[in-house]
């Protein structure tokens, strides 16, 4: 088992989607990376593209990144295509079908390497009145996936009393 974890979080860029641009006070865009951590809880350096505005980010702690500035054409930035040759087809299948972002397949790559047999990854997500549908995917060995759904209440129901 590996002496490192694999983490999904969120960064925030400078850019601003369309549809904030008219508010008073706009605001920016946060998206999802997958960051690999050790066990004093801190993160290997990398760098990422946001998936709106294309600018990279060097990701440098949880929820932390700075803007490098003049990269917007860098190439060496890890893509889908690099990552579905290091998979193998059934499980490349399964990410394709479902649109999985890059980190989506940074984590499943990550648990294969490592061998984290039967971690879970969520793949797809749905909201749905007060809950989020599931779809997960847990690699059970080199060449056995399970998928699963889940459904997760988001909101509580009933009343709060100290009493």
């Amino acid at each position: 088992m590996s002496e490192k974890t694999g983490i999904k979080h969120l960064v925030q860029c400078h850019c601003v989607l369309p549809q904030y641009r008219t508010m008073p006070d706009p605001v920016f865009h946060k998206f999802v990376v997958f960051s690999i951590q050790d066990k004093s809880g801190s993160i290997e350096p990398k760098i990422a593209k946001c998936n709106n505005c294309g600018i990279t980010h060097k990701i440098i702690d949880i929820c932390k990144s700075e803007i490098i500035k003049g990269s917007e054409n860098i190439a060496s930035v890890i893509s889908v295509e690099d990552m579905s040759n290091q998979i193998n087809d059934k499980i490349a299948a399964v990410l394709i079908s479902n649109k999985c972002d890059i980190p989506t397949w940074e984590n499943v790559l990550f648990v294969i390497e490592n061998e984290m047999w039967n971690i879970p990854v969520v793949i797809s997500k749905t909201k749905v009145e007060n809950f989020t549908q599931l779809k997960i995917i847990r690699i059970i060995g080199k060449d056995d996936i399970k998928i699963e759904t889940k459904l997760r209440q988001d909101d509580i129901i009933g009343g709060f009393s100290l009493a």
